[in-house]
């Protein structure tokens, strides 16, 4: 029988979203966030890389939740992060945020910036 070392993450879940805003792990949070392994915090949004630049060796990938919508990235945010070896999947918000939530149930070091809906 072979083993596989499994890294296990926690982080806290994104508990829902309306309106300009995002309850996660029970906080309320107005406009964009940034969930990771380590929690949550304000995002200033798809200007912002560098936020998402700090957290690159966290995570093994990246959702971004691109609000109500699903829209391409800008090709200059999505090389930056790329280069920085950060994995990016960009799709609307919704998705985004349930999409995080099922792979941090499997323990999976996962990361989502979400704009809001």
């Amino acid at each position: 029988m072979r083993l596989n070392e499994i890294r296990s993450f926690d982080g806290p879940p994104i508990d829902g979203y309306g309106p300009g805003f995002f309850r996660v792990g029970g906080e309320v949070w107005q406009g964009a966030v940034l969930v990771t392994p380590h929690g949550a915090r304000s995002w200033s949004g798809l200007e912002d890389t560098a936020s998402l630049l700090e957290v690159a060796g966290d995570i093994d990938v990246l959702f971004i939740g691109t609000g109500a919508e699903p829209e391409h990235l800008p090709a200059a945010f999505r090389t930056t992060l790329e280069e920085a070896g950060v994995g990016v999947e960009p799709m609307a918000s919704p998705p985004a945020a349930r999409t995080y939530n099922v792979l941090l149930s499997e323990g999976r070091c996962v990361g989502v910036a979400l704009l809001p809906v």
